[in-house]
């Protein structure tokens, strides 16, 4: 099975923390050199040092994403530092919950732009620079899959997500460059660590919501990406696939305290 990826640039937004680190890992360790855009410079640097431990090239590049220019200048940066493009990771994302009643414009405005936006101006950049062959990973969340109370224009954007993978991965195809999708949850990330259970109990209560029981790394996470992007799986293109331990299989079954499915009532 081919799924090296020596000689391929690899750009990921959102590259310094969490899911987007382990995907510029993942991908960096298949042989691929990473330019990261972030805001978070400290983190950015961090990765990209490690990175480049590894005998990759890195490039780390400040990037706002929520400025649809920034993530225009992060996909043009490959081409000036690492001479080119072959992969792009849309992973920048996130949300704090809120009721829909209690927003007002200028939150839906931000969760869009984070959220969508970014993923439309480094992707539509890409298509114009991007090498023939190539391949987009889009980072969306199993919010774009089912009800997310709290998250309402967040699930909007990540459904919009999967299905924009489906047109794009059309549109590029005669170009041989695919387009896909992936749908994590209960990933360990530095953003989600603030709202998991610490006690056992809690703990316990959260896994049997799993079907695999746990959460997931952001190696585990990030090897999903960079099987996307490798010729592994040359043969798949407009696809979104749930990461999450089977939750979204799930749909309300979990385990009881016995070990013995229920489902919710």
């Amino acid at each position: 099975m081919n799924h090296r990826l020596e000689g391929k640039v690899a750009v990921v937004t959102a590259g310094a923390n969490g899911i987007g680190e382990g995907s510029a890992f993942a991908l960096a360790e298949l042989g691929a050199d990473i330019v990261i855009g972030d805001i978070d410079a400290v983190n950015g640097e961090r990765v990209r040092e490690r990175i480049r431990a590894l005998g990759r090239r890195a490039e780390y590049v400040p990037a706002d994403m929520m400025k649809v220019e920034d993530a225009r200048t992060l996909v043009r940066a490959a081409v000036e530092k690492l001479g080119g493009i072959d992969i792009l990771v849309n992973n920048a994302g996130g949300v704090r919950p809120r009721p829909f009643k209690d927003q007002n414009e200028g939150n839906w405005k931000r969760v869009i732009d984070l959220n969508l936006m970014s993923m439309l101006g480094a992707t539509h950049e890409a298509a114009q620079v991007m090498r023939d062959h190539g391949a987009i990973v889009n980072v969306a969340s199993t919010e774009a899959l089912r009800a997310a109370p709290g998250f309402s224009i967040y699930s909007a954007c990540k459904a919009a997500m999967a299905q924009f993978t489906k047109t794009m991965a059309l549109e590029l195809a005669p170009r041989g460059i695919r387009v896909n999708c992936i749908a994590p949850d209960l990933i360990d990330t530095p953003g989600l660590a603030p709202h998991m259970a610490t006690d056992p109990a809690g703990i316990d209560r959260r896994n049997r919501n799993v079907p695999l029981g746990r959460m997931a790394s952001i190696a585990e996470a990030g090897s999903v990406v960079a099987f996307l992007a490798s010729p592994a799986s040359s043969w798949v293109t407009g696809v979104t696939i749930p990461v999450d331990g089977g939750i979204t299989a799930a749909a309300g079954w979990h385990l009881d305290t016995s070990r013995q499915w229920q489902i919710a009532s």
